[in-house]
């Protein structure tokens, strides 16, 4: 039995995007007087530190205090998980030319950008956003999260696109100003908890796959400031498989969007797209050879993801 609503608010807001992972990442490395401990360890990009000598690590915060009051300073022995994987090592701790300890690790406990809002349950108080995953950009796996949050953001200016080059929306954000709580990244969305107040704006009927057709729709999108505008948007095919985020392919024909960011940009991923009196999905991705043309997830993919 679904649990989210046959009415629902479309987003189109910008949004600023907060998220914590579980445990700290590793990024890279670095030698330390001609050595470089990461390696001699076995440690790669993308494992992700849980342990330092015993004690459960969060963050970077954690990892810090661990070492500094650590009775060994020579070396700590180091928990991590590799995939499904948990496994130890011992990394050496090398000192620098200035008398410091060095790990060798470039480290991460969190991620921020930018994306847009899909849409806001007005009964459940659930979110979703993006209609994709967040990627840590530096070993290319998807952030599993700790917590996280969304806030307010504005668009400064848009880098277009180009054939073979997304552009992308240029934006600011104001962390103070937060709109909810995130719950889950997933491969379709990240999700949360809309904890400001519910905006006053149109309730769309929640389309059913079988409720969209090719033709004439439109996207909800901001591209200057903080306004949440309409471009007029023609579906191509729709995909009715196990296709997780590409269901719906489309062509920008709205002029004043190719103009000014010819066609889809990064930033836009989460636009909700309507068709008449519908939400039926959310931009997903840029068509990279043809940028006026983008995908979309079906909307209630998102909505049953939310649920989970």
């Amino acid at each position: 039995v679904k649990a989210y609503s046959d009415y629902i608010i479309a987003g189109g807001e910008n949004i600023g995007i907060e998220l914590n992972s579980k445990g700290v990442i590793i990024v890279g490395s670095y030698e330390v007087n001609n050595t470089n401990p990461a390696k001699e360890a076995g440690l790669l990009n993308g494992d992700k530190i849980i342990k330092i000598n015993d004690n459960n690590i969060t963050n970077i915060e954690d990892m810090l205090n661990v070492i500094e009051t650590s009775n060994d300073k020579e070396s700590i022995n180091i928990t991590y998980q590799r995939g499904n994987k948990e496994l130890t090592t011992t990394l050496k701790l090398i000192k620098s030319d200035n008398n410091v300890y060095k790990t060798g690790l470039y480290v991460k406990d969190s991620i921020t950008g930018v994306g847009t809002l899909t849409y806001i349950d007005p009964n459940t108080k659930l979110f979703g956003a993006l209609g994709h995953e967040i990627i840590e950009k530096n070993t290319g796996q998807k952030l599993e999260i700790k917590d996280g949050k969304i806030y307010s953001s504005t668009v400064t200016g848009v880098t277009r696109s180009s054939i073979g080059s997304p552009g992308e929306k240029n934006a600011r954000y104001d962390s103070s100003k937060i709109f909810g709580n995130v719950f889950e990244n997933t491969n379709k969305g990240i999700f949360g908890t809309y904890t400001s107040n519910i905006p006053n704006k149109k309730l769309y009927a929640v389309a059913k796959d079988s409720d969209i057709s090719t033709g004439k729709a439109s996207i909800f999108t901001v591209v200057n400031n903080d306004k949440v505008e309409e471009f007029t948007i023609n579906i191509i095919k729709i995909n009715n498989n196990d296709a997780v985020t590409k269901n719906i392919l489309f062509e920008v024909t709205d002029k004043n969007l190719l103009d000014l960011t010819g066609g889809i940009v990064q930033g836009m991923s989460g636009s909700p797209i309507i068709q008449g009196d519908y939400i039926i999905g959310a931009v997903t991705h840029v068509v990279v050879d043809d940028p006026t043309k983008g995908y979309g997830i079906f909307i209630t993919k998102m909505l049953e993801e939310a649920e989970n």
